[in-house]
């Protein structure tokens, strides 16, 4: 049996890929994934900002190994997550969304894999100062400050 999907063929071209950048986001989805050496955090942010990516998703890991506890923590509470919740060493997956901040990524290449980074962390608040330093290729004048 054979199915006709329409733009199909065009799911998978580059031009589609959000640039390296900053971005205000949302937290769409939080799922815990197990893993035997790297467990990790599997989170989709919508994007809110620069506008002419809303809308548009970027999904990414967050380890939760001992050696990258640090990064886990920077991102919950530069993301505001509950600080009781934190206090107590809890995560709920449930609490995780729909917290918003600001996330850097950027985009790298190993042995034929593209891979998206999730570099920076910081909060919402901050965009407004972050989004002033943006590049002009990203959209300057379009950012809402």
């Amino acid at each position: 049996m054979k199915r006709r999907f329409e733009g199909l063929h065009q799911g998978d071209q580059a031009g589609d890929e959000l640039p390296d950048g900053l971005f205000l986001v949302r937290v769409n989805r939080a799922q815990y994934r197990w893993h035997a050496q790297k467990p990790y955090y599997s989170i989709r942010f919508n994007v809110l900002e620069p506008k002419q990516y809303v809308g548009r998703s970027i999904p990414g890991r967050v380890y939760c190994t001992p050696k990258a506890m640090w990064k886990l923590s920077w991102f919950l509470r530069d993301f505001g997550y509950d600080s009781e919740l934190m206090g107590r060493d809890e995560i709920d997956e449930r609490a995780l969304v729909g917290l918003r901040g600001v996330v850097k990524i950027s985009h790298a290449n190993v042995q034929g894999t593209s891979l998206l980074n999730l570099d920076n962390f910081a909060p919402a608040s901050e965009w407004g100062e972050l989004s002033a330093v943006l590049p002009a290729h990203i959209g300057r004048s379009e950012v809402a400050s």
